[in-house]
């Protein structure tokens, strides 16, 4: 078999990773399969398309966004030096996907910059995160909306989280948190637009969690999140990370990008706490966010 072309057009197609090519404009002409699997853009969609555009909208840890000159691939196309990252993509459907990138630049024979190829890796626990569904499904814990754990499986993980906490001094946070003006999704742009906020920031909250940390669905626009083994501070760290990412996040309704950003009630057990002790802090610390002004985090 001679190697030529077509073949490696169809070797790349077949990466795991996913790999986008850019001319010197920054426009992209190559758009691989694994690409598509890990952002939900087609080829069709993107091709001829620039980078700049908000299309994968790169965020860093902190929901800023790399668009302009913080943005690796355009430093490539202005230096040719290879660089690595670990950002933060926008999916088709809304939510926010941590990559590992890795960026080099493309020369034609006489040495000329014409170009970068940038070969991103999902780094989520996208196994973990399956077999979590499949384990809900099987024990009637899922919701049925945002696929991720419902109130009675939360209540539960809290409930034996609290009573392994006096046993063995292992600590752990609560995170609850509830979408800004979720009511005019609805009333404004309808039902289905809702659903799909709330699809958003479920996917956004399961991919940036840890593997120990949990979040479910506390029902309505309410979420929240068990946090493993944290202080104080570092649950706040924690919720504000998720936070920002979820701000940096959005839905598309019709040629509208809607934003979503929650405000967060964080805290973590106190001696003789209950459930409904904890949840009922968590609860009112959110709302102290809501008076504070929205898209912020208040912590007790």
């Amino acid at each position: 078999m001679i190697l030529d072309g077509a073949s490696c057009d169809l070797i790349l197609d077949d990466l795991f990773e996913g790999l986008y090519v850019v001319d010197r404009n920054r426009r992209i002409v190559f758009w691989n399969k694994a690409a598509e699997r890990i952002t939900g853009f087609t080829a069709a969609e993107v091709t001829g398309s620039s980078c700049a555009d908000s299309i994968l909208n790169h965020v860093d840890s902190r929901g800023m966004s790399l668009r302009t000159g913080a943005c690796p691939l355009a430093q490539t196309l202005a230096d040719g030096v290879h660089r690595e990252a670990d950002v933060f993509l926008h999916h088709r459907d809304g939510h926010r996907v941590p990559v590992s990138i890795r960026i080099s630049p493309v020369t034609d024979a006489s040495g000329n910059l014409i170009g970068s190829v940038e070969l991103f890796s999902d780094s989520s626990r996208r196994s973990a995160i399956e077999s979590r569904i499949r384990e809900l499904e099987e024990m009637a814990y899922l919701d049925d909306l945002t696929r991720i754990a419902n109130r009675n499986r939360l209540e539960s993980e809290i409930t034996e989280r609290l009573s392994r906490t006096g046993a063995v001094g292992r600590g752990f946070g609560l995170l609850f948190m509830d979408i800004d003006d979720f009511k005019s999704f609805n009333d404004t742009y309808g039902h289905d637009t809702g659903d799909q906020v709330l699809k958003s920031l479920a996917a956004t909250l399961t991919v940036n969690a840890r593997p120990s940390d949990f979040v479910g669905r506390w029902g309505g626009d309410e979420f929240a999140v068990i946090v493993d083994g944290c202080s104080p501070e570092s649950l706040a760290a924690v919720g504000n990370r998720l936070r920002m990412l979820i701000g940096a996040s959005y839905v598309r309704a019709g040629d509208l990008s809607l934003r979503i950003t929650v405000s967060i009630g964080a805290t973590v057990p106190v001696p003789g706490d209950s459930l409904e002790a904890m949840v009922k802090r968590a609860d009112g610390l959110l709302y102290d966010s809501k008076r504070a002004g929205k898209d912020r985090l208040c912590s007790g």
